[in-house]
């Protein structure tokens, strides 16, 4: 016979009733026995707020308190943990603040109003004495905020990498797997229910830039925020640019990378072509990973699903737990505290270096590739490889030849001022695509 822990009830506000917010409710009363036994801990959803109170909500419990007057969840002493799951930034930010100056510790899956008003929401929680937590912000159901701010607190930590949004991921998989052009492939991704009617944030690596913002601001211990972070879609890669990529052994990622080199911090989203043998070059379809390096720690990977309603409702509801199991001993724990003590410089994206594929159009007749090359040079960009369009998928039209170059390592400006330059030789007729490498 199972021993049950002594119960300890602790009452819960829920902002929001959508696809998360539902799969919160599931989780937490069917699994509500396993929590108890691990815990102790009776979860209890003392209120729910949506819009429309009044509104038929076909799968819900209908014993589910509902309620669309946010003073009855941040006026109400005896909830003691709002839980926000809305989305978008207003009201959301508003009625976290609120419910952290009132004592009310804060769980939220918003990557929105983390990654731009953290510090916000830190400052009311310490006007407050409460507690923040925002696992579910990053990589839906892999644990990764919670693992850098305590379990590899001790480390310093010099780079964060990985695959942020699984959208694109999806959709660069299809094109790489089967040689889908961009356009069906988002098209997929779309029926399947991966992309969004209006998939802007994910495909121009918005989404990705901000879920780097927070992951960067925890790592390196010095805020970042959205409008700090380079960012640059997909929807210029293609299948030709995929098979050239495979000729050089690489395999191409949407990537968020944060690195700190010399006490200044990189923070960028973009296209970028990964050897082969990489751990991230293996994590395909829907799926999230984020790659890390630390000392003493060294490299370490946490893979997972991304998004959806089980694996972000799994990532809210264990922060829940540990916010309870706080609530429960007098005090705030130590792993709530922020960790931007720092102001570090983030660095422009022009000062950043890289390796770069660089795919041109040009006529193709005697002298052309003197003068590309010259382009090069007058820069000072060094070639390390160059391919010429042979045949097959990458044959081109009569009279255009097609030349592939890769660079050693150079600055972002460089090689934006080389685009220029090959721009002007008439003789080019298009630059059409230019790719980091990421060694």
């Amino acid at each position: 016979m199972t021993k049950k822990k002594e119960q300890s009830t602790m009452r819960i506000g829920l902002l929001g009733l959508g696809t998360v917010g539902t799969g919160v409710v599931k989780l937490l009363r069917e699994n509500s026995d396993i929590i108890n036994m691990k815990t102790g801990l009776n979860l209890e959803i003392a209120k729910v707020l949506v819009r429309d109170a009044k509104r038929p909500r076909p799968g819900v419990p209908e014993d589910l308190p509902i309620t669309d007057d946010v003073r009855e969840i941040l006026a109400d002493p005896s909830i003691k943990i709002v839980v926000e799951v809305m989305g978008g930034v207003e009201p959301a930010r508003a009625y976290m603040i609120d419910a952290l100056k009132a004592g009310k510790t804060v769980v939220t899956a918003n990557k929105d109003v983390v990654s731009q008003y953290g510090k916000d929401l830190y400052a009311a929680g310490d006007v407050g004495d409460a507690e923040l937590y925002f696992e579910a912000s990053v990589g839906g159901g892999i644990p990764v905020i919670r693992p850098l701010k305590e379990s590899m607190s001790a480390n310093r930590m010099q780079k964060v990498m990985g695959i942020v949004n699984g959208t694109t991921n999806y959709i660069l998989t299809q094109m790489s797997q089967f040689g889908r052009p961009y356009e069906e492939a988002l098209r997929e991704a779309q029926a399947l229910g991966f992309a969004e009617a209006d998939p802007t944030n994910d495909v121009q690596g918005y989404d990705a830039g901000r879920k780097l913002a927070i992951l960067a601001s925890i790592a390196f211990m010095s805020r970042v925020t959205p409008d700090q972070v380079f960012t640059e879609g997909i929807t210029r890669v293609t299948p030709k640019d995929i098979e050239y990529g495979r000729r050089f052994g690489w395999t191409i990622k949407l990537l968020a990378i944060g690195k700190e080199v010399d006490g200044q911090i990189e923070a960028r989203v973009h296209p970028a072509f990964v050897p082969s043998s990489h751990p991230l070059a293996s994590v395909h379809g829907s799926l999230n990973a984020i790659f890390t390096e630390g000392d003493p720690v060294g490299e370490t990977m946490f893979l997972g699903r991304g998004a959806g309603a089980g694996p972000t409702a799994s990532a809210v509801v264990g922060d829940l737990i540990s916010a309870a199991l706080s609530k429960r001993t007098p005090g705030r724990r130590a792993g709530d505290a922020c960790t931007c003590l720092f102001e570090k410089k983030v660095v422009d994206m022009g000062q950043v270096s890289a390796k770069y594929y660089l795919r041109l159009t040009s006529e193709d007749k005697p002298g052309v590739l003197a003068h590309i090359t010259m382009a090069f040079g007058a820069e000072g960009v060094s070639i390390a490889q160059m391919v010429q369009g042979t045949g097959g998928d990458v044959a081109t039209d009569d009279g255009k030849g097609e030349l592939v170059l890769v660079t050693h390592t150079v600055k972002e400006a460089q090689m934006q001022r080389v685009v220029k330059r090959l721009n002007g030789i008439p003789e080019v007729l298009s630059v059409d695509n230019v790719i980091r490498v990421e060694a």
